[in-house]
């Protein structure tokens, strides 16, 4: 298969992240000022867009935007040219719009369709990193305000005898798809609480502290479906910023058929054989969201069959 078509959404992105800038305020400033620097403006975690899909500010409006902005952060380098993200989260919807010369806000899980992967990494990456400045107001450890620092990839506490130093966080979480231990081929979907009836999709869940990515596999398989795995394999990863979300994916073999939900975040499992996945495409139903890792892991296992 084409290289480019095995890019996940939120993956691929396309700039030069050029970290050693972030520790050099009189670069930092000088990009700010060039005429060729890209603004992405934002409002409370959406894309502001027009019809050609999010809009990259230069010049007067760039400049515009950044003065009327909570935060900007410099994302990277897209060649010469550098690209900032610019908060209008303090502004009202219509108000944050019209600055932009946008015509309206948009999840940009929504654009996704619309997107190149890479483009829709470097909003998602914007996305991610604006979110966690509004969530980071103060330090955690002594409670003094946060201020923001290395273009936007740390905040400092300002408490005189903390001084802690803040950096975003990633949160990882393991998703799995499970086969049956023996033929024929089948593999394990649950109904999670909250979604609706017949909607099944693989597992998942958070990996704890002093967790290994495969002992989280093991745990949360057997917690949350009373399942036992072995033959964990990795699969793959995605960039999941919604807001601060490392998807990793696996595929694991069950010790048997048995299946123990545990009522709260399953409702019920059931194993499919690939027979049945195709017919729930068929009639119209998507083997998870098409933007996330889940769906690989089910179409890969398809055409395995």
């Amino acid at each position: 298969m084409d290289t480019a078509e095995r890019v996940l959404a939120y993956g691929g992105g396309w700039l030069d992240r050029a970290g050693p800038l972030r520790t050099d305020p009189a670069r930092m400033g000088a990009l700010l000022t060039e005429s060729t620097t890209v603004v992405l403006p934002m409002w409370r975690d959406r894309c502001l867009v027009d019809g050609d899909g999010p809009v990259r500010l230069t010049a007067e409006r760039a400049s515009l935007v950044r003065s009327a902005a909570g935060e900007t952060v410099f994302l990277g380098l897209d060649g010469d040219a550098a690209v900032f993200a610019a908060d209008l989260s303090g502004l009202p919807e219509r108000a944050a719009v019209e600055m932009a010369g946008a015509t309206r806000s948009v999840d940009v899980r929504a654009l996704v369709g619309r997107l190149r992967p890479g483009d829709a990494a470097v909003q998602a990456y914007g996305r991610g990193l604006l979110h966690w400045h509004r969530q980071q107001q103060y330090c955690g450890t002594c409670g003094a305000a946060a201020v923001a620092g290395g273009a936007g990839h740390l905040r400092t506490c300002t408490g005189g005898e903390c001084g802690r130093i803040l950096f975003p966080r990633i949160e990882p979480a393991v998703i799995v798809l499970i086969e049956a231990p023996g033929p024929p081929g089948r593999c394990l979907l649950a109904r999670h609480a909250g979604a609706p009836e017949d909607a099944y999709s693989t597992l998942a869940g958070f990996v704890e502290v002093g967790e290994s990515l495969e002992d989280a596999v093991r745990r949360e398989m057997a917690e949350e479906a009373g399942v036992t795995v072995t033959d964990v394999t990795y699969q793959g990863s995605q960039a999941w910023p919604f807001p601060a979300g490392l998807m990793v994916g696996f595929r694991a073999t069950a010790t048997s058929e048995e299946v123990r939900v545990d009522g709260e975040e399953l409702l019920e499992a059931r194993w499919f054989t690939r027979a049945e996945l195709r017919d729930r495409m068929a009639s119209g139903r998507s083997l998870g969201r098409v933007d996330a890792i889940d769906h690989r892991l089910l179409t890969d296992w398809l055409v395995e069959g």
